[in-house]
């Protein structure tokens, strides 16, 4: 992977335009490392952009979701679903706070421990700006069709949470 790094950032010093598809003898066409980043970098973008008229972006949004939930999470449960460092999570909780947009509550099962729950004006910004995640996110799954998407979305909910993950150490 890292070779494959090396190797386009030479690339990367001209137009932008002709490294839209990269040639066909790339290795990197292969890698799939490089495919789920490159991807990602893509969706995390048109995310932050359709977000932006919310005053969010894809990880105070993804926050605020699951504030919104009925899962109640706490700070470390964020910080491990999102993969997060928890400082990260505190200074995003810290700014949907500060903006009236999500609370933080004493955890009835550890008094220790906080769970962050959206305030209605959280609910109300959240359902606004999922709208507009989704529209972003069709837009830019375009060029699949409905059941590519839901293949798509299948595979990558596996490789998100393995069934076996904890068995084997992932994520620890």
């Amino acid at each position: 992977m890292f070779a494959s790094i090396v190797l386009m950032d030479g690339m990367l010093g001209r137009d932008t335009d002709s490294l839209a598809v990269p040639p066909a003898h790339n290795e990197l066409l292969d890698d799939m490392s490089f495919l789920l980043a490159r991807a990602n970098a893509l969706s995390l973008s048109a995310g932050n952009a359709a977000l932006s008229a919310h005053g969010l972006r894809v990880r105070s949004y993804s926050v605020l979701a699951l504030a919104a939930g009925t899962a109640r999470p706490s700070q470390r449960e964020l910080a491990e679903l999102l993969r997060l460092d928890p400082s990260q999570v505190v200074a995003l909780v810290d700014d949907l706070q500060s903006r009236g947009l999500v609370v933080r509550e004493p955890d009835p099962s550890d008094r220790r421990a906080n769970v962050v729950v959206a305030t209605e004006d959280g609910r109300a910004l959240h359902d606004r700006a999922s709208a507009s995640a989704r529209a972003a996110e069709h837009e830019l799954h375009d060029d699949l069709s409905a059941a590519e998407r839901r293949a798509l979305a299948d595979l990558l909910r596996r490789l998100a949470f393995p069934p076996r993950a904890s068995a084997r150490g992932v994520g620890a």
